[in-house]
């Protein structure tokens, strides 16, 4: 196929075959760092490749060639960026002419203060910076529009673009968000309750609100909305990338070798990725026994502390080491205990730090390993769990939430109750010790993910999701703004 050229921001719009079928504007508020980007990527060029044409707004930071730029993350997809990067260059960076974003999470010492903290007046200049990239993106022109997560980029698509139906997606982070703000405002959120009529509003005015499957229930309490405008939906998994291609011996330990020692990217409280580094002789269990891996950022939900300790009973009952290698947590951005912290007070020498990766690294890792272990105890979906499925990993998660609709206990991979250190220890110690029942879930799990969560089949319901929509709007007509406040 011909290229189809650069856009005018320099990335390259994704390929697309054969008529279009539609127009859709999505939208991501945040810099690339998490899971909702991975989805905002693959979804937009699943979308492209059956037919659709897709432009982005997204969030951005930093220069052409880092990971959070949103022009180079988004490479082969039309895309619109909203920097932040100014706005880390004075002394508020809320006070800037375009905020730094905030965020659902509440981390006083980080340029990302919590919504709950941000003013009126902050707000005003993220709804102006955003109805600005919606409209440079065609927001005008498109069939429908996609906004992931709830964010000022809804109020801008209700102020500017009023005729344009809306279809929402809720991620991980901020359904944590929405019960802390349920359960009353915390010391320093003084607007708190503004943001929660925020929220509340932008989701009734979406015509569909895409959530996690089996969050639907929680989702429609909190934000006050009827079942019906709900859609159980999976994030998907790119099986071109994550495929079950594992790393056996000396080639395992090579791998282990060039991320920890020769490009070590581990970071401690003072935030320099490399600033934790290992010794080539520190590896030799990375080669020899089972790996645990554990993907994500280092959030308080994440249970980074609980793993740790349950990983360090668990080794005292083996008789020989049985590494955990925590891969991610944004360089600088952790809540609660930093895990190294945990592991010095342990002194848990098998536990090891190797820093944030590319996504694109990530099935790398995944298969110089044996099982993926995530103790989230407010994992909306994981997208991590499809991912180490689809590698053949079992997995290891708490038996709530996203991650029990994905693993089947037993099958897949271990279900333990949330919260509970022992329950940990005994499914580490089970899946250390029985390489037979561990290969026979991870192979399950490989055969599940390829069934249930390639984006082939997601994009496909999504793209029925958008049908449906753009169709009863077409017939129905949209509501007015007043109406949908």
């Amino acid at each position: 196929m011909g290229d189809r050229g650069v856009g005018e921001n320099g990335a390259r719009p994704a390929r697309r075959m054969g008529p279009v079928v539609g127009r859709v504007c999505s939208a991501l508020f945040f810099f690339p760092r998490g899971g909702s980007a991975q989805v905002a990527r693959a979804l937009s060029g699943a979308l492209a490749g059956a037919g659709w044409q897709v432009r982005l707004a997204a969030g951005s930071l930093g220069g052409p060639g880092a990971s959070t730029n949103a022009a180079s993350f988004f490479s082969g997809i039309d895309v619109s960026p909203v920097d932040y990067s100014p706005a880390l260059r004075v002394a508020d960076p809320l006070a800037a002419a375009v905020p730094f974003q905030p965020s659902y999470e509440d981390r006083p010492a980080g340029p990302d203060r919590v919504f709950a903290a941000v003013d009126d007046a902050a707000y005003e200049r993220l709804v102006a910076a955003w109805a600005e990239a919606l409209t440079r993106a065609g927001a005008a022109e498109a069939d429908l529009l996609h906004l992931h997560h709830l964010t000022p980029a809804n109020e801008a698509a209700l102020r500017a673009f009023p005729s344009v139906p809306i279809v929402g997606q809720l991620h991980g982070t901020e359904l944590a968000f929405l019960r802390a703000l349920a359960s009353g405002p915390r010391r320093g959120w003084r607007h708190a309750r503004a943001w929660e009529r925020r929220f509340g509003r932008w989701a009734q005015a979406c015509e569909r609100l895409i959530v996690p499957p089996g969050a639907e229930a929680e989702v429609a309490a909190l934000l006050g909305l009827e079942r019906c405008k709900l859609v159980g939906l999976p994030s998907g998994v790119e099986l071109e990338r994550f495929q079950p291609r594992p790393l056996a011996g000396q080639e395992r330990r090579a791998f282990w070798r060039q991320w920890l020692v020769e490009d070590p990217r581990g970071w401690d409280e003072e935030g320099p990725p490399g600033s934790v580094t290992y010794r080539d002789e520190q590896l030799a269990p990375l080669a020899s026994g089972p790996v645990f891996l554990c993907l994500g950022r280092f959030t308080a939900v994440k249970r980074l502390p609980l793993l740790i300790r349950a990983h360090a009973r668990a080794q005292t009952q083996l008789k020989y080491p049985v590494p955990l290698v925590l891969v991610g947590g944004h360089p600088g951005e952790w809540e609660g205990e930093h895990p190294l912290a945990t592991i010095r007070q342990l002194d848990a020498r098998h536990v090891f730090l190797a820093g944030w990766r590319p996504h694109e690294q990530l099935p790398q890792a995944l298969n110089a390993a044996d099982a993926l272990v995530l103790p989230s105890v407010a994992e909306a979906f994981g997208l991590a769990l499809v991912e180490a499925m689809a590698c053949g990993l079992p997995v290891i998660a708490c038996n709530a939430h996203g991650p029990a609709e994905i693993v089947r206990d037993g099958q897949s991979g271990w279900l333990i109750p949330a919260d509970d250190e022992q329950a940990l220890t005994a499914a580490l110690i089970e899946a250390a010790t029985d390489p037979r029942e561990r290969h026979r879930r991870g192979q399950q799990a490989a055969t599940e993910a390829q069934r249930r969560y390639g984006w082939t089949v997601v994009a496909a319901r999504i793209a029925r999701l958008y049908q449906e929509v753009i169709a009863q709007t077409t017939i129905g007509g949209r509501l007015g703004v007043a109406e949908r406040a």
